[in-house]
């Protein structure tokens, strides 16, 4: 039997809810398109909120707290094993278009960090770079959200070879001199945006890739729709702010939540007493005291972000068609963890486990094998995306992954793989150190140290306005979580050297 080659593309902070076969407000046709001849996951979860952590878990098949890179501003360790070296050995082609964020902006001089200032910002460095990179034997990287002063490393290169030449007039200082006041509209020319670089080059590959006649894993991460919120012309101006349904705060629903989640609401809040990082992680920029006509600027701009990126994703996807390969080709979208704009009064992330943040948009497509049309409530976690991948393409599942190989839930053959997922943050050793056990129907966060938590009725309370965690009545619920919850985290346990005799 022919192996199959695996496309993996991701977005960065999609909310769940922002694809427009599911929502009538957003235009995604390309992704409407994996919709109607894929099976879409309506219940997918990442294993933590933020970047670093869940791309890691990607590529390792392993929780956060196992595979070592637990919050952002950590690194992947280089020793970690990947899928990447699992494909490779299976003599695939493997290769990274865009954001890896496996590693910190800053390196020390007992970490160091390929993805640090200043050397992503070293073109010459970055021109004659080919090494292998987290098991994938290529890869052309960035580390941007729109404009910000990061910009370097392949992006950089290809802007020059494409004759922007003053490509540093649209990003901040110190690499270029773009007004930081400038919010919604970019101006850099779509012709030069990340998502154009992305689509050109992955599909570049693939054109290699068929000319070969080699089995690929390749995957192209998109940057949007991350804030900050910009995005080219015309899409700055495609959605009418006034026409859309701006998420809010429900009027003390905040009550009986852990202390954080009150504060976020305050006009200055004071985080002091948690170690706030300066950053923002813990919702210091999370709190929503925005005025009206801004809040839904906000979503039309990031609505618009998503339909831009969905127009080069759509041209990956008829280059496939074009090359004859997407029969034999599994390709899953998907984002490394969601975002809040205007849920419960939040912006952005941070440490909290709403399904607003955790829960993602996932499709996948296999002509043949997977059904296509259809939905599942299937719970995904992005930690079984390597074992997964690994096992439908025969290749065998090393024993340190911890996911779940899903491959008979995505080929309809089995109704479920795993009945709840866990969800880590942590972030510096603050009281803002959690997991989540989110099952078929309930769902409860812990917190490290604290007698707090929460417990929401998914069914009962689809929009987790209601916590249950101090409610009497359901006290003997809240054991049998707490029991649920110690179980999963066994379970999870990993078990990298098999056993292979008695004593």
């Amino acid at each position: 039997m022919k192996r199959p080659n695996i496309l993996l593309i991701t977005s960065d902070q999609q909310h769940w809810d922002t694809l427009g076969a599911f929502n009538s407000e957003l235009s995604t046709p390309n992704l409407d398109r994996l919709v109607q001849e894929g099976t879409t996951f309506t219940r997918a979860y990442c294993p933590n909120p933020t970047c670093t952590p869940t791309r890691a878990s990607i590529i390792t098949g392993m929780h956060p707290s196992q595979h070592g890179a637990w919050t952002l501003g950590t690194k992947l360790f280089e020793d970690r094993h990947t899928v990447g070296e699992d494909f490779k050995e299976a003599s695939y082609r493997t290769a990274l278009v865009g954001k890896a964020h496996f590693q910190p902006l800053r390196e020390t001089e007992a970490y160091s960090s390929l993805e640090s200032v200043p050397l992503l910002q070293d073109l010459e460095f970055w021109k004659t770079f080919d090494q292998d990179f987290y098991g994938f034997d290529h890869v052309e990287l960035a580390r941007n959200h729109t404009n910000e002063f990061l910009v370097g490393q392949h992006y950089a290169l290809w802007m020059e070879e494409k004759g922007c030449t003053n490509w540093r007039d649209y990003f901040l200082a110190p690499t270029g001199t773009m007004d930081s006041s400038k919010l919604h509209r970019w101006d850099i020319p779509e012709e030069y945006h990340y998502n154009t670089w992305i689509a050109e080059r992955t599909n570049a590959l693939l054109e290699q890739y068929k000319d070969s006649e080699e089995n690929f894993f390749l995957w192209s991460s998109f940057f949007d729709p991350h804030p900050d919120y910009l995005v080219p012309a015309p899409w700055d101006t495609m959605y009418d702010p006034n026409q859309l349904t701006i998420p809010a705060v429900t009027p003390g629903e905040h009550d009986q939540n852990p202390p954080h989640f009150g504060l976020t609401q305050e006009v200055e809040p004071d985080f002091s007493h948690l170690r706030e990082s300066g950053f923002g992680i813990h919702g210091y920029h999370s709190h929503t005291k925005l005025p009206e006509s801004e809040r839904k600027q906000l979503v039309a701009t990031y609505y618009g972000m998503i339909s831009c990126m969905d127009k080069y994703i759509g041209r990956i996807l008829d280059r496939l068609d074009e090359l004859g390969l997407a029969d034999n080709t599994i390709v899953v979208f998907t984002t490394d963890h969601g975002h809040f704009f205007g849920q419960h009064g939040l912006q952005y992330k941070g440490g909290f486990h709403y399904e607003d943040l955790i829960k993602l948009p996932f499709i996948v497509r296999y002509p043949g094998h997977v059904p296509a049309g259809r939905t599942s409530p299937a719970i995904q976690s992005l930690v079984d995306l390597a074992p997964t991948f690994l096992s439908m393409a025969g290749i065998p599942i090393p024993h340190h992954m911890t996911g779940v190989d899903q491959s008979r839930v995505w080929t309809g053959k089995a109704s479920m793989a795993r009945d709840h997922a866990i969800c880590e943050f942590r972030h510096e050793p603050t009281t803002i150190h959690q997991k989540t056990y989110v099952g078929e129907r309930y769902k409860i966060t812990v917190y490290y140290n604290q007698s707090y938590g929460e417990i929401f009725d998914l069914q009962e309370d689809p929009g987790e306005i209601r916590n249950l965690w101090n409610d009497p009545e359901y006290t003997a619920l809240k054991s049998e979580l707490l029991l649920r919850y110690i179980w999963a985290e066994l379970g999870k346990e990993s078990m990298p050297m098999p056993r292979i005799w008695g004593a």
